[in-house]
């Protein structure tokens, strides 16, 4: 696993960690985010899991969300919850407008422009034998899954209730 480092940094997430329900139950800080696209590499089912990986395919992009400067605790507890399926790298994304054809977020207190590139940071899949061939499906992960993932998938220190912020 990637050591922590000194200053906040920017996290591209792909899967459970995109929906805020998940990010907050993991999480302690307020962070702002925005659409993003991470060229070069796909996103796949996992055997027995509800949750996707990304690994390299030149050919391929992902669209997920980009969490603006995290704190260094934040990143050990995004470490602890990925555990030692993934290896957090640095990524390059494209931040995109957002649904409403605002700018997408702020970078290092900047505006994001849609199309900036923005550096990251990545949890890559490390067991190519548990994968899938089929892409991960979104929308049946938010069917079946969403509801109940954080509360059974939450960072072991992450608490069990906030009303103010609306975790599970």
């Amino acid at each position: 696993m990637a050591q922590p480092l000194s200053a906040g940094v920017n996290v591209f997430t792909y899967g459970s960690l995109m929906y805020e329900a998940v990010w907050a139950r993991v999480v302690r800080g307020q962070y702002a985010s925005a659409r993003a696209r991470l060229a070069g590499f796909r996103r796949l089912a996992i055997r027995n899991e509800s949750y996707p990986a990304v690994v390299p395919d030149a050919q391929a992009e992902v669209l997920g969300r980009l969490w603006f400067g995290v704190s260094p605790d934040d990143l050990e507890r995004l470490d602890r919850f990925e555990g030692s399926e993934y290896r957090r790298q640095t990524v390059s994304v494209t931040v995109l407008p957002a649904r409403d054809g605002t700018s997408g977020g702020t970078a290092g207190g900047q505006p994001a422009q849609p199309q900036d590139p923005v550096s990251a940071q990545c949890y890559l899949w490390l067991d190519p034998a548990r994968l899938l061939a089929q892409p991960w499906d979104e929308a049946a992960f938010e069917r079946a899954h969403l509801a109940g993932f954080a509360e059974r998938h939450g960072a072991p220190d992450a608490p069990t209730g906030d009303p103010a912020r609306g975790r599970p």
